[in-house]
């Protein structure tokens, strides 16, 4: 078959945090991809705010750099998916890889694989693809390449890979610096017979394969990700499998329910580096973005109008975590950050959405170019189960749409259960725990009482011991907060879903009630005074409640109702202890991320372009009352 000698397709995938966005940086500095007058950022991929803000890739991104061989041959270009490494967006990583040839799995030299690395790992093997081994970081100080690189070869073999599989080159890095060699270095130290990454470049020309195509073959073009443009409307971007696409060309679009329609492709862009530049004709094995087709949809083929043959549609993993969001029905909906009256005037430059229209029509089009999202109806017309992968990643999504001023109801995380021969089985997630030694027996009671089963331990000698668990997936909500307070922040845990096992029955994850407001008012200085010692609290003074909120947490297991809005009595007699000044313990701000996690069964987070805020479902005191007595009867 003809092969496409000038062009490579390669997707870079890893673990959270081992280098994949700053590898690609050095790529496309030393491939020339930017002028010398150019201002340059860090993690120039990361282009997302939220991206930038939490350190990690969100979106599969690709980009083109063109590598001028060394012997003087015609340049070449190298397609680079960058794709997540959090298992929770794995949707973009199954798109990614649908897209290129071959990956490069990259592993820090110190951490050694761990389970998003597995993750990733197994999607690539699962498709066939070559591997390319980069162990990155061989700079850091408790670098053991010898030892990751065993690992690495266990992983191989215990995700069942073949004999052309387990044979991959591997190149050692420092993407930081942007160096790169076939020698191997000495722990903690970069490579010394290279100063640039000349041998990783020479390695992916050499060992990703190039793109073969039936020269007779129809047009065949598969839509793997979407995008937008202010001008030209939905894009999408695709790799060409068989003969060319261009401009102005009618072509037949086979739709997911497998009707055809012909449209026209009213204009076709190439990447470049960071940019996207118009051309005329994208040929077997380029990934280009087309625009003029307003309803296309990811999956989906662009083929020849006269013999339309359509490629199988990508398939994701099933959603493993749930969430209800709907429209804000808390008494404070629509007026700002405190709720106070004084926030009117900055409350009106927000464009708020708070209706039930608009908040379905948004999850909508994120469905557009999420796959591994799912929508589901409720009994309530204003409030919609959303089904997603992880925690993470529907946070991320609430975190968008608050950003975009949507006010929120969203309810506590609960996991998909499916049925196996009649019996409710539940999701696990195999976790990984990295804690100092005498953190050990404080993380296995914690996972004791989350009913969480030791798989595997070891200790490197260096002070710090690496576990493994099985754990259900509901066992995890609000673990992370309690886990860093044990370790004293020292742990650090990832953890992966590994299928469904039998459900494992009662769980108790939070033992501390919440302190919740019983009357509507504004906190003050004097209530929470008297408060403090109860529990710990999560209001400034000034802030404006309402009967049920959550103003924090109680120091015993039960709820307990609280006036935070009590006022000093103020009279014409002196006491002696009048001028007696208090001191207020700083209240504690959960993020949205630790108030989903804080949140019980009859609680839900109230969220606002501007705040967070936990309440109970039933916000009236006695009706509260009254389900909590029938409950005991029962």
């Amino acid at each position: 078959m003809p092969t496409r000698n000038d062009i490579r397709n390669v997707a870079i995938v890893a673990h959270v945090d081992h280098g994949k966005t700053t590898l690609v940086d050095a790529m496309l500095k030393q491939a020339g991809a930017f002028a010398a007058h150019q201002q340059l950022d860090d993690r120039m991929m990361d282009s997302n705010d939220l991206e930038r803000e939490k350190g990690i890739t969100i979106l599969a991104k690709n980009t083109a750099v063109k590598y001028h061989p060394k012997d003087g041959g015609a340049p070449i270009t190298i397609n680079i998916i960058d794709t997540p490494g959090h298992a929770d967006f794995g949707g973009e990583v199954e798109r990614g890889l649908s897209m290129v040839d071959a990956v490069v799995l990259l592993v820090d030299a110190s951490e050694g694989p761990l389970p998003q690395t597995r993750f990733v790992l197994r999607k690539a093997l699962t498709a066939r693809l070559p591997v390319i081994l980069c162990i990155n970081k061989t700079d850091r100080p408790d670098a053991r390449i010898d030892e990751v690189i065993n690992e690495t070869y266990d992983l191989f073999l215990d995700l069942d890979a073949d004999e052309d599989q387990i044979e991959f080159p591997i190149v050692y890095a420092c993407a930081r610096d942007g160096v790169a060699s076939l020698t191997k270095p000495d722990n903690g130290t970069v490579p010394a017979d290279s100063d640039n990454l000349e041998p990783f470049f020479s390695t992916i020309l050499e060992h990703v394969p190039a793109p073969t195509y039936d020269a007779e073959a129809p047009l065949q073009a598969h839509v793997t990700n979407l995008d937008a443009d202010n001008f030209l409307g939905r894009i999408a971007l695709l790799r060409v499998e068989q003969g060319e696409l261009r401009k102005g060309q009618t072509v037949a679009w086979i739709k997911r329910d497998g009707s055809i329609s012909n449209v026209r492709i009213s204009e076709l862009l190439m990447t470049e580096a960071l940019t996207r530049k118009p051309a005329e004709v994208a040929g077997p094995g380029d990934i280009c973005a087309v625009a003029g087709i307003s309803d296309i949809m990811i999956g989906e083929t662009l083929a020849d109008p006269e013999n339309p043959i359509a490629l199988p549609l990508i398939t994701v993993d099933e959603p493993a975590i749930s969430m209800t969001i709907g429209t804000n029905t808390s008494p404070l909906v629509g007026r700002g950050g405190s709720g106070k009256g004084a926030d009117a005037k900055s409350a009106g430059r927000v464009d708020r959405k708070v209706t039930a229209r608009q908040v379905k029509d948004r999850l909508d089009r994120e469905l557009i170019g999420n796959v591994s999202l799912r929508v589901l109806d409720t009994e309530r017309p204003d409030a919609w189960e959303v089904q997603g992968r992880g925690e993470l990643a529907l946070a991320i999504l609430i975190e968008t749409m608050r950003r975009e001023g949507f006010e929120l109801t969203v309810g506590k995380p609960q996991v998909v259960t499916k049925e196996v021969n009649g019996k409710t089985h539940e999701p696990v997630e195999r976790l990984t725990v990295d804690v100092p030694e005498e953190h050990m027996g404080a993380v296995t009671q914690l996972m004791g009482i989350r009913k969480g089963r030791m798989d595997n331990m070891s200790n490197h000698g260096s002070g710090w011991v690496r576990m493994e668990f099985v754990v259900p997936s509901r066992g995890l909500i609000g673990f992370r907060t309690e886990f860093l307070t044990n370790t004293r922040g020292t742990g650090i845990a990832h953890s992966i879903h590994e299928g469904h096992e039998p459900w494992f029955g009662t769980l108790t994850t939070r033992n501390n009630g919440s302190l919740v407001a019983d009357r509507a008012g504004v906190v003050t200085a004097f209530a929470m005074t008297n408060l403090q010692e109860r529990g710990v609290l999560f209001c400034d003074p000034g802030t404006e409640v309402y009967e049920g909120m959550i103003v924090g947490e109680n120091s015993r297991a039960d709820d307990m109702d609280v006036n935070i809005t009590k006022e000093k009595k103020l009279t014409n007699m002196r006491s002696s202890n009048a001028d007696v000044a208090e001191s207020i313990v700083p209240p504690r701000k959960l993020s949205l991320e630790q108030s989903l996690e804080f949140c019980r069964e009859d609680e839900c987070i109230e969220v606002t372009p501007e705040t967070v805020r936990i309440r109970k479902v039933v916000l009236d005191q006695k009706d509260r009352g009254r389900t909590a007595s029938r409950a005991k009867k029962a």
